[in-house]
């Protein structure tokens, strides 16, 4: 079984560009089940549309993070939406769901789940580690992948390796920069710390440089945060074991 894991999608550039290239990387990859970070869709966070065009663009799920709610309207189409994903360990009385189980190629049932971290992030969110173990417990299927949205690489790993030999793949998503240690852990767990992005190329972390220059250097910018020129799209692919659902491999991916 291969499932394919996207990178963050920033912006316009990052909505075309999985359009242009996400249907392709599935056939070629003979991918049975594909993972889309959108929380980024609309620059910051993502409205239904910006959903809907990952949807027929090629993702069979679209998975959130510290952004879910930037966009209000959101907040209905996460309760009607079970393809739509936001952070697990937000607190119960957030709109939505952070997990589920969903049907790929072949007959088989993959669960997804979407988690944040708490280092640099938010305290406020319950433990992704506790809440992990509840929700593998309910699973009910060797197939499980794993989002997790979080800054520090070190919350990462360390979570990667807490569930190895339980879940099928971890990918780590936030930072938008990929990173080069995607392996296979000690148990059969494919990781990677952080996927990358989808979207403008030349930018900074997906928003034009200009913008983010003036940030940095304590400046008013009145001009468009959105990144112009070629893109590119980043992720990994996974390969598990039909039976046991271990993982088989990991590579990343990079489309231009």
């Amino acid at each position: 079984m291969v499932v394919l894991c996207i990178g963050d999608v920033v912006g316009e550039p990052g909505l075309r560009c999985a359009e242009r290239l996400l249907g392709g990387l599935r056939r070629f990859y003979g991918a049975d089940f594909v993972v889309a970070n959108g929380e980024n869709a609309e620059g910051t966070g993502i409205t239904g549309r910006d959903a809907e065009r990952l949807y027929v663009a090629g993702a069979d799920v679209v998975t959130l993070g510290n952004h879910a709610f930037a966009r209000r309207e959101i907040a209905a189409r996460l309760e009607d939406d079970p393809y739509l994903l936001r952070p697990a360990n937000f607190t119960s009385r957030a709109p939505g769901r952070g997990w589920g189980v969903f049907d790929a190629n072949g007959g088989r049932r993959v669960a997804v789940v979407n988690l944040m971290g708490r280092l640099f992030m938010d305290s406020n969110l319950d433990n992704p580690f506790f809440l992990a173990d509840r929700i593998l417990a309910e699973a009910g299927t060797p197939f499980v992948v794993v989002d997790f949205h979080a800054e520090a690489t070190s919350e990462k790993a360390a979570f990667a390796y807490y569930v190895d030999g339980r879940v099928s793949a971890v990918f780590g998503t936030h930072t938008h920069v990929p990173t080069a240690d995607a392996h296979v852990l000690p148990g059969g767990t494919g990781f990677i710390t952080d996927v990358g992005m989808t979207g403008a190329e030349q930018s900074v972390l997906g928003i034009a440089p200009e913008a983010s220059i003036a940030r940095f250097v304590g400046e008013l910018y009145g001009g468009a945060r959105q990144a112009k020129g070629g893109t590119v799209l980043m992720g990994a692919r996974f390969e598990l074991d039909d039976k046991t659902g271990k993982c088989v491999s990991v590579e990343r991916i990079e489309a231009r």
